[in-house]
C-alpha cells in the first residue's frame, strides 16, 4: 500500500487563498506580503464663498387684523429690500410664520391683550461685499432682528475635494515612508476608508460659518444707516482617511 504525503495547513491555507471562494488574507498580511495601515489627514483654509443672514420681522397690534397687516406690510419691505441687490443674492426663502395671542388676567376670564406676529427670512449672498451694507440696512428696518453672517463654503465647493486628496497623499507617504524605513516597498492599496471628509454642517448648527454679527430691533431712520465692515471669516476644511497597503518583504 503506498502511502502520499498530506500538505500541511499552511500550504492548504496558502494555497486556498489564491483561488475564488478560498479563505480570506490574514487580517495582519503575510511575511511574504506584511500589511501597514496609517491615517492621512488634511486641515486647509480657504475663503467664504456665501454668508447667510437670517432676519426676523414682527409685528404687534391691538387685534388680529391689525397685527397681521402690519407684519405683510413689514415683510414686504425687508423682502423688497433683499431682492434689490439682484444677483448678489443666490437664495431667499422665506421660513415659520406665526400669530399668536397675548393673554392677560380679568377678573376669572382670559382675554386677549394683543396679537404678536413674526416671520423668519434666510437670505444666502453669493456677494460678500455687500453683506455689511444689506445687514445694516434690514437692522435699520422697524422690528426687523438680523442675525448673522454665518460664512460658508458651498456643498459642492472644489475646497472639500481638495481636502480629500491631499489626505489621501498624506496616507500613501506616509505608508511608503514606513515601508522605506523598512527597506521595502509599497505593492497593492488593500483598502481605503473615510471619516468624513469636511467639517461641514447644515445651517445654524456648525461653528464653521461663525456668525459676526447679530442686530437688535431698532426704529427705522430717516436716513439709510451705515454699511458695516465686516471681514469674512476663513473657512477650515478638513478631511481624514484610513488606508492599508501591502509592501514586500522587509529586509530586517
Amino acid at each position: 500500500m503506498t502511502s502520499h504525503d498530506t500538505p500541511s495547513s499552511e500550504s492548504a491555507t496558502a494555497a486556498g487563498a489564491g483561488r475564488p471562494g478560498g479563505p480570506a488574507p490574514a487580517p495582519y498580511g503575510t511575511p511574504e506580503a506584511p500589511r501597514v495601515s496609517v491615517r492621512g489627514e488634511a486641515r486647509l483654509e480657504f475663503d467664504p464663498e456665501i454668508a447667510r443672514l437670517a432676519v426676523t420681522v414682527k409685528a404687534r397690534g391691538r387685534d388680529r387684523r391689525t397685527a397681521l397687516e402690519d407684519l405683510t406690510r413689514r415683510n414686504a419691505a425687508a423682502l423688497e429690500l433683499i431682492k434689490s441687490y439682484g444677483e448678489a443674492v443666490e437664495k431667499l426663502e422665506t421660513g415659520a410664520f406665526c400669530v399668536t395671542p397675548e393673554l392677560t388676567r380679568h377678573g376669572r376670564e382670559d382675554r386677549v391683550r394683543a396679537y404678536h406676529g413674526r416671520v423668519h427670512i434666510t437670505a444666502e449672498l453669493r456677494d460678500l461685499t455687500v453683506v455689511g451694507e444689506l445687514a445694516t440696512q434690514l437692522a435699520d428696518l422697524e422690528l426687523t432682528h438680523v442675525d448673522g453672517p454665518w460664512w460658508a463654503l458651498r456643498p459642492d465647493s472644489p475646497a472639500h475635494g481638495e481636502a480629500r486628496r491631499q489626505a489621501v497623499r498624506e496616507a500613501v507617504q506616509r505608508a511608503r515612508e514606513y515601508a522605506d524605513a523598512l527597506g521595502a516597498r509599497l505593492a497593492a492599496l488593500v483598502e481605503l476608508a473615510d471619516l468624513g471628509a469636511e467639517n461641514a454642517a447644515p445651517y445654524g448648527e456648525s461653528p464653521a460659518f461663525g456668525g459676526a454679527f447679530r442686530s437688535a430691533p431698532v426704529a427705522a431712520a430717516a436716513e439709510a444707516a451705515p454699511a458695516l465692515d465686516l471681514e469674512p471669516q476663513r473657512q477650515t476644511v478638513y478631511a481624514q482617511v484610513n488606508a492599508r497597503f501591502t509592501m514586500t518583504p522587509p529586509q530586517l
